[in-house]
């Protein structure tokens, strides 16, 4: 939709384009070939990798140990419930830390930044298989997914915490004064002024740590939790180069897919001129 103002001061040469997000993301891809491709690409270089594995191991005379690894229904479902697993703990890192680093933006919880910023650099240090088998003791939450969502959680929240922080802080003062010039409330300012022009930083954050969690979530087979790790612990543990290579590419491949579909969202959702 085309608006043309009819003020003869704003006449000119300025006509605004007032597109969706969906368009304006379109159009920034089209303008930049490169980064274009880099979106055709990557899917295309995961599927070809995926396919070669496949034709790989579908030419080898397999011993019965392989065949059980390796048939179709087992793979399917370790891919499934990495997916989920990860989905699931992402959800969970981006409800407790977006409205977290919010609250600590706000002038009454500013002096609590260095605690929670400190406890979530805790979690990051320590490393992850220590978390996890930490937390599986028995005394704590035991083996199973839900040790592996938590113990993730906690190693993932840094980055969307501080990232949240950080596009909030860097908002203009002078913009948050014009809103309140205008009449808006706190909450408008935040929702209207504040939280759109941190979107970007925000989703960064996100970014980082879907990569984080789907790497991270493989060491979720050492406390019964599934995933593809299940596949590439069994290549291990039982010295199997196709069964370890199929879970290492899966894995790697899964990333770079969720990667590449948190790019796409991140051009999508960011705000025109931003």
């Amino acid at each position: 939709m085309s608006v043309t103002s009819t003020d003869p001061q704003l006449a000119g040469p300025a006509t605004e384009e007032v597109d969706g997000p969906t368009t304006s993301a379109l159009g920034r891809l089209l303008r930049d070939p490169g980064r274009a491709w880099s979106y055709v690409g990557i899917p295309l270089i995961v599927v070809g990798s995926w396919f070669a594995v496949y034709r790989w191991v579908s030419g080898l005379e397999l011993d019965s140990i392989e065949q059980r690894w390796l048939n179709a229904e087992r793979v399917t479902r370790a891919l499934v419930e990495h997916i989920q697993l990860s989905l699931i703990a992402t959800l969970f890192v981006v409800g407790i830390a977006v409205p977290l680093g919010i609250m600590l933006t706000r002038p009454f919880a500013r002096r609590l930044t260095p605690i929670f910023i400190g406890i979530a650099n805790i979690g990051q240090a320590i490393p992850s298989v220590g978390l996890l088998f930490f937390l599986a003791l028995p005394a704590l939450l035991g083996i199973g997914p839900r040790t592996a969502i938590v113990g993730i959680v906690a190693y993932c929240l840094l980055p969307v915490l501080r990232n949240t922080m950080v596009g909030l802080d860097q908002v203009d003062n002078a913009l948050i004064e014009a809103g309140r010039g205008m009449g808006l409330t706190t909450g408008s300012v935040l929702l209207r002024i504040e939280l759109p022009l941190a979107v970007p930083v925000i989703l960064a954050g996100i970014r980082t740590a879907l990569i984080l969690t789907v790497g991270t979530m493989v060491l979720a087979t050492f406390i019964n939790a599934g995933g593809l790790g299940d596949i590439i612990n069994g290549g291990i543990v039982n010295n199997r180069t196709p069964i370890l290579l199929t879970g290492a590419v899966l894995t790697a491949g899964l990333a770079l897919l969720i990667d590449w579909l948190a790019g796409i969202a991140q051009e999508v959702l960011r705000p025109r001129g931003l």
